[in-house]
């Protein structure tokens, strides 16, 4: 082969690379735009611990999620509607507990129903209600510590949250909800071999 013919065949060779890696890029659908595919970040990315406590009383060694009476539907989007925390089994009258250590960030009433916050170290806000407070904001409060009671909401107001049980909610900073489910610790399962 001549100086010519290679210098030929590697244009050619070349020419063709190009056309092929210029059809493949063409030929692909468009990246999606980061907002859109950005999930709002997982407790983990938020730095949130997985060391929080049911906050309700609860049989030590049983399974947490007997104790959601209603699950979380945390929307995709601030404003899309959903349930934006869990319903738990309990009674009027029953303890509320923090389910972390942290400081009372609002103890009051919205629109008729006694809620309590909790701001974390971490950036995570857990909200509880409806709870008549034991406890005022600015108050530091630990992890299993009481808070309040669970109301009886047929005490309250016609704007109040009628729902039976305690509503326990987690905001991380940036205005997302999690499911606050995934801030409890891993179950321990228990084996036993047969006497």
């Amino acid at each position: 082969m001549t100086r010519s013919h290679h210098t030929t065949w590697q244009q050619l060779l070349r020419s063709s690379l190009i056309a092929t890696a210029l059809t493949l890029l063409l030929a692909s659908p468009p990246p999606p735009s980061h907002a859109a595919t950005t999930p709002p970040p997982s407790p983990a990315q938020a730095q949130v611990s997985r060391t929080h406590k049911l906050p309700i009383p609860w049989p030590k060694g049983e399974e947490p999620r007997g104790a959601v009476a209603k699950k979380a539907e945390i929307p995709d989007k601030p404003w899309l509607p959903g349930h934006r925390g869990v319903d738990l089994v309990a009674n009027p009258g029953d303890a509320i507990y923090a389910s972390r250590g942290g400081v009372i960030a609002f103890s009051g009433m919205v629109a008729g129903t006694p809620v309590v916050s909790v701001q974390h170290a971490s950036g995570l806000r857990t909200t509880y209600e409806p709870v008549v407070a034991e406890v005022r904001a600015g108050d530091s409060v630990r992890r299993g510590q009481r808070i309040g009671i669970l109301a009886d909401t047929t005490t309250l107001s016609e704007t109040a949250r009628k729902s039976p049980g305690l509503s326990w909610g987690a905001r991380l900073p940036n205005g997302h909800y999690v499911d606050p489910m995934t801030l409890l610790g891993p179950v321990r399962v228990r084996l036993y071999w047969p006497k």
